[in-house]
């Protein structure tokens, strides 16, 4: 027996129960319909001449309907007899290569076959200005020779810093839309000025881009479409914020403050910019964001397929596995943090040979004087978070939250031979 299964044998694992958090379940019934229609009503859709070349702004992350809110954008544009293109809108995502952003969009369900339109990926970008502290402001070069640019993103707090515009329409122009070397640039100087270089490059690009809208989206606290605003493009700062307002209110959350252990079962680039959302898990890769539960000892298990290996997120946790390590893109993973200049998520959290190792490992370092007295939550990544695990010594406490219902009696959680989780 080497020196790890000697220090973790004995440590127990609490057994767990299968609750559901409840928030507000608000959507709409036919999303892709509210944004049809909201575009019919748009008056800056006639601005659409027939001939046109239109480029579809999408990003990286798991937006609910993406890939249907897409199609309903080309579907509105063709509909005008105007030419739609997408351009991939995600900064350094996809191993900041033009192959590595269509395969992230092909991961989201979006492909020329199920949207109807090009796809036009290059990291060739223009410079448009300079702002006045010295940053370039650059725009993919596709985009910039388009007649028309639209812009589709979800409003919702950023992971690193607050201000009256986080992630939304205004970041994905900024960032997005600037690529690689736009993304570079507006991370140069620190998440300390984000909430100030995000808008001054937006604006910019507002102004010499033939931006024509904005659709900014909200979801609910199940990953669900709750709002819809077709935005003109001198509407988009006046009306963002108090979306940013909506979308942090309707955030979920793990509805105890304070935990010993957060088991994570998959993180990716899909789910969070830093793999887990730090708004869920209240570990923050900068000190200019807060909030979040108290957690002693994170542990994150695997990878989701649709993040192609980037495991950016990793380094906020403190325990990992082998299998999360082997499945890594590394250098995908690096220039995620040399292009945000935020590299201790892109790390290596202490790894285990296996899912069992790696929680026990947690426990163990949790510092608590009693390991069968160990709360723990285990879920299924920072989007789902209606039904999760608590561990016993949280029993008591859920069934005194007006929001939480028991669904299952205690259980031991299941290992196969390597030690791994069976789901």
């Amino acid at each position: 027996m080497n020196i790890l299964s000697q220090l973790l044998e004995p440590i127990p694992i609490p057994r767990m129960v299968r609750i559901r958090q409840k928030f507000d379940g608000t959507k709409l019934d036919d999303p892709a319909g509210e944004l049809a229609r909201k575009l019919e009503e748009a008056p800056v859709m006639n601005r659409i001449q027939p001939g046109q070349q239109v480029a579809i702004a999408v990003g990286s992350r798991g937006v609910a309907n993406i890939a249907l809110f897409t199609k309903t954008m080309v579907d509105a544009i063709k509909a005008r007899q105007a030419h739609p293109f997408i351009v991939p809108c995600m900064g350094s995502h996809g191993g900041a290569t033009a192959e590595g952003q269509q395969d992230v969009l092909r991961h989201l369900g979006v492909t020329e076959a199920s949207v109807g339109a090009p796809i036009r990926s290059s990291m060739e970008v223009v410079q448009l200005d300079v702002l006045e502290n010295g940053l370039p402001v650059y725009a993919d070069k596709f985009a910039s020779e388009a007649d028309a640019i639209v812009v589709l993103n979800r409003v919702k707090p950023h992971t690193a810093f607050r201000g009256t515009f986080e992630s939304g329409v205004m970041k994905m122009i900024a960032i997005g839309l600037g690529k690689q070397k736009g993304a570079e640039a507006c991370h140069q100087l620190g998440f300390g000025h984000m909430a100030e270089n995000v808008p001054k490059m937006a604006k910019i690009m507002l102004a010499k881009l033939p931006i024509l809208l904005g659709v900014a989206l909200v979801e609910n606290a199940y990953d669900e479409t709750c709002r819809i605003e077709v935005l003109a493009a001198d509407e988009i700062e006046s009306q963002e914020p108090s979306l940013l307002i909506e979308a942090k209110r309707r955030l979920p959350q793990i509805l105890f403050p304070q935990l010993d252990v957060l088991v994570i079962d998959n993180i990716g680039k899909n789910i969070s910019g830093d793999g887990a959302d730090p708004n869920i898990t209240g570990r923050y890769p900068t000190p200019f964001a807060h909030g979040g539960p108290e957690v002693s000892k994170i542990v994150v298990l695997d990878l989701t397929p649709e993040t192609e290996g980037n495991a950016n997120g990793v380094g906020a946790a403190d325990f990992t596995t082998s299998r999360l390590v082997a499945k890594a893109d590394w250098p995908a993973t690096y220039a995620n943090g040399l292009t945000s200049t935020v590299v201790a998520p892109t790390k290596i959290a202490t790894t285990l040979p296996s899912d069992r190792d790696a929680i026990k490992a947690a426990v163990k370092t949790c510092n608590i004087l009693n390991y069968a007295d160990c709360r723990m939550v285990r879920i299924r990544d920072t989007l789902h978070l209606g039904e999760i695990e608590i561990s016993e010594p949280l029993l008591e406490e859920a069934r005194k939250h007006p929001d939480i219902e028991i669904l299952t009696e205690p259980y031991e959680l299941k290992f196969d031979g390597n030690g791994d989780l069976i789901h």
